[in-house]
Order: structure tokens, then C-alpha cells, then sequence
């Protein structure tokens, strides 16, 4: 009886152990994570972790999904390096696997896709309700690139369910531009917005450098409003008491899940005489709740 009582506590030790080791090995990129006054982390990644983003975190988009963009999305084109999230975009041709002769759907109409790039979203893995967001990031700004960091609402379809781009890049009427919006439900368009729309020219101006360095965006959300920033600069503030769905609903009154892709062509411009492969760099993603 003692050497199965001594046999069982050491399975018992070794699963202890294990079980710890794996806790730890879950989440390895909160640990690192600062605090932050007034408030409380509810979740990070610091992709500290070489490899594939984490599958616990994060999902795939994959084909073509919207806005007629050019891009196949495609799990490969992004990769963890040195502390880095990298989505690459590459000029490559890529068989659409959809594909029906004479679709009028272009998303099946194009046999062939001739540009691959990324998008992971943390929908049924991470959500949240209200709090501060920090994105690191260093973003592509050649002809054709259309980074973006942004939050889907949960429920609903779009635009309905809620969008809020905390930052997107894209030619508006051809100009370079930087954008901070939100989008819901409106009675007779497709979808009504609050945005802000900065010429790339005024960072240039101010920083010649700027697209070579990491920047960070943070969303302020709370029941009354959304506020976006750019290093600290609030460029948008968004009235929650007027983001109301024909039927009432509020979509910013709901948990969203956070997007991070890099979409080729579209609203970002024609890419035939930008050089390739592109990289979207994104150093880390924190999503705190006050106290």
C-alpha cells in the first residue's frame, strides 16, 4: 500500500507540474504585458513567440472576402518573428478554389488570384465590451497596400453588428490618407459613418521618417463614446448616443473582436508598379478594462 500510496503522489506531482507548464506555455505573451493605471489587462499579445499566431487567439480569413480587393487570403502570409507579428503581401498567382465559370459573384468569378496576403481576427476566441486598446505597429504605406487594425461587433451582420476602424490606410480620391471611424446601420444608405480622414501628407510633413518607424493606436470605449488616437493624438471622438441602428439597437453596446489584415488593391490603389513582397509589422496587441 505505501509504494502505491508513494507511486500515485508522484503522478500526482507530475501532473501537477505538467498542468502548470502548460498554463504557463498558454499564455506566455501576457506576461510581459506593463500595466496600466486605472485599469485592468484583459488580454495581450506580445507575439513574443516565434512561428504561426496563436490558434487559441487567433483565426483565419481565407480567399477573396471583400470590397473586390485583389488579395487571396491565405494562413501562410502571416508569421511570428523576433517579437513581431509579419503579414506579408506577395505577387504571386493563386488558383481560386471557388472559381464557377461565369459567376457573377466576383468572389467566384476570378480563376486565378494574383496577390496573397493575411487577415486573423479573434471572433469567438477573444472579445470585449468597452476599455482602452494599444496596437503597435509599423504599417506599409506603398501604392496598393490597405493596412488595417479594426472590431466587428458579435452580433448582427454588417454593417448592423457595428465597425470601428482604429486605424485604416487607403487612397481617398487618389490622396494617401489615414482614417479613424466607425460605421453602423442607417434607414436609406448602406451604412452610416463618423470618420476622419488625414492626408499621409501632414505625418510626412511632420516626420519624414514616419513610415519606417512603429506607431501606436489605441481605442478609448466606453458606453458614452469612442475615442481613437494616434501616438497619443485623439483624432476622433465618436457620440455612442447617436449610433443607433434603424431598429434601435446600438452596436457599439455589444462585445467586438478585434481584425488585423493587410488587403492589396481595392481602396488602397492599383499595386502592378509597386515592388513586392510588402510587410505589415505589428509589435503588439493590449486590450485593458478599468478597474
Amino acid at each position: 500500500m505505501k509504494s502505491l500510496r508513494n507511486l500515485l503522489l508522484s503522478i500526482g506531482m507530475l501532473l501537477v507540474t505538467s498542468y502548470v507548464f502548460a498554463q504557463s506555455a498558454e499564455k506566455p505573451t501576457m506576461e510581459s504585458t506593463p500595466e496600466k493605471a486605472g485599469y485592468n489587462l484583459l488580454w495581450a499579445d506580445e507575439f513574443n513567440m516565434d512561428g504561426k499566431p496563436s490558434e487559441k487567439y487567433w483565426s483565419h480569413e481565407r480567399g477573396f472576402q471583400r470590397n473586390q480587393e485583389l488579395q487571396w487570403y491565405q494562413p501562410q502570409n502571416a508569421q511570428i518573428k523576433d517579437g513581431r507579428l509579419v503579414i506579408s503581401g506577395k505577387r504571386e498567382k493563386v488558383k481560386n478554389t471557388n472559381y464557377e465559370a461565369n459567376s457573377s459573384d466576383w468572389r467566384r468569378g476570378r480563376e486565378f488570384a494574383d496577390y496573397t496576403a493575411s487577415s486573423i481576427h479573434t471572433r469567438g476566441k477573444v472579445t470585449f465590451q468597452y476599455g482602452w486598446v494599444d496596437v503597435r505597429a509599423k504599417i506599409d504605406t506603398a501604392k496598393g497596400m490597405w493596412p488595417a487594425i479594426w472590431t466587428l461587433g458579435t452580433s448582427r451582420g454588417w454593417p448592423a453588428n457595428g465597425e470601428i476602424d482604429i486605424m485604416e490606410y487607403y487612397l481617398v480620391a487618389g490622396v494617401p490618407t489615414i482614417l479613424a471611424n466607425a460605421a453602423w446601420a442607417h434607414e436609406n444608405l448602406r451604412a452610416a459613418w463618423d470618420e476622419v480622414k488625414i492626408p499621409f501628407a501632414d505625418f510626412l510633413e511632420n516626420d519624414p521618417e514616419w513610415p519606417n518607424k512603429y506607431h501606436i493606436w489605441s481605442m478609448d470605449w466606453t458606453e458614452n463614446y469612442i475615442k481613437l488616437y494616434i501616438d497619443g493624438e485623439l483624432v476622433n471622438e465618436v457620440d455612442l448616443s447617436k449610433t443607433l441602428n434603424p431598429d434601435g439597437f446600438n452596436p457599439f453596446h455589444q462585445p467586438h473582436y478585434l481584425l488585423l489584415n493587410l488587403a492589396i488593391g481595392g481602396n488602397g490603389g492599383d499595386p502592378s508598379q509597386t515592388p513586392f513582397p510588402r510587410i505589415y509589422e505589428v509589435d503588439y496587441v493590449r486590450i485593458y478594462q478599468r478597474d
